[in-house]
């Protein structure tokens, strides 16, 4: 790979096949846990070049109540614990030098924590979300309590366990000989262009939802298909499939609902996007998957 992505290191031991109910409480009550803290979907981080978004346990003693509690897992055998506060709580630390406050994209674009603090912290905040819009259960409607130290939602009134999803993405870099198919959506930072993605439907591969996508969003066939990278991308709870297509027609027919532009790029206009040196178009920036996958078409 050409360089790291954001979000897909995570140094954490997990404990998936020994969480119990009780580890969370133990966690919480010893002095040596570290503490991921979300204001709503704000991580609070230590101040520093770079800070760090693993606060000492006792930073719970500033809070006046707390939503909910997820033992992540353990690292370098130090309990890791995420805590999800209201959104208000931002304001107490944003007064504060100690402190910096800001949202998950711009801590990976900016590079306010390590880099292998971005995965935990990310993880964090898919949790703590799942948590906080699935407060009733789906099947009969009376509120949920969490169980299984944070990685699991029980319902006392008819016995239904619900655990926390991952909605997986496919994201694709469609190519034509030396050309690569790109889309401009309207949400998009000036001048740039990146990757068709959408979501990977029940019932259907990986491959089939790259040529659907494609064809539904740009008009494009797409033959063979091939698997590159994943992403975790916590916004709230996807997992990007990076893929490489290879388009068997060229007419472009793009959804106007979708897109408001897709277009085909030569290898050397997306070099110089990767390099900032294009004067029309710019590329998705380095913590994205869409980057790693046209960092690496440009490379063969």
């Amino acid at each position: 790979m050409t360089r790291p992505i954001g979000y897909i290191t995570n140094p954490l031991v997990r404990h998936s096949a020994e969480r119990d109910p009780d580890a969370l409480a133990h966690a919480a009550a010893n002095p040596e846990t570290a503490l991921v803290l979300l204001a709503g979907d704000l991580p609070i981080l230590t101040s520093g070049e770079p800070g760090s978004g693993l606060l000492p346990v006792s930073t719970l003693d500033r809070l006046q109540a707390h939503k909910e509690q997820v033992f992540l897992g353990t690292l370098q055998d130090r309990p890791v614990i995420a805590t999800l506060a209201d959104a208000e709580t931002a304001e107490r630390f944003r007064d504060d030098p100690a402190y910096m406050v800001s949202d998950l994209r711009s801590i990976a674009v900016r590079g306010l924590v390590p880099a292998e603090e971005l995965g935990i912290l990310a993880m964090a905040k898919s949790i703590l979300d799942w948590h906080n819009r699935h407060r009733f259960c789906a099947n009969c409607g009376a509120p949920t309590q969490s169980a299984q130290a944070g990685f699991r939602r029980d319902c006392a009134s008819c016995g239904a366990q619900h655990f926390p999803r991952t909605d997986p993405v496919v994201i694709m870099l469609i190519t034509r000989g030396d050309k690569c198919l790109m889309g401009r959506q309207a949400r998009f930072a000036e001048k740039m262009y990146s990757c068709l993605a959408g979501f990977l439907e029940p019932g259907e591969t990986i491959e089939d939802a790259v040529r659907r996508e494609t064809f539904e969003e740009a008009g494009i066939r797409v033959g063979t298909v091939r698997y590159l990278a994943s992403q975790p991308w916590p916004f709230p709870a996807n997992i990007m499939i990076g893929c490489v297509g290879e388009a068997l027609t060229e007419e472009i027919d793009f959804d106007r609902e979708e897109l408001e532009d897709a277009r085909w790029f030569t290898k050397d206009d997306v070099r110089r996007m990767l390099e900032g040196r294009h004067e029309d178009f710019a590329a998705p920036v380095p913590i994205a998957i869409a980057n790693l996958l046209l960092q690496e078409w440009v490379k063969d």
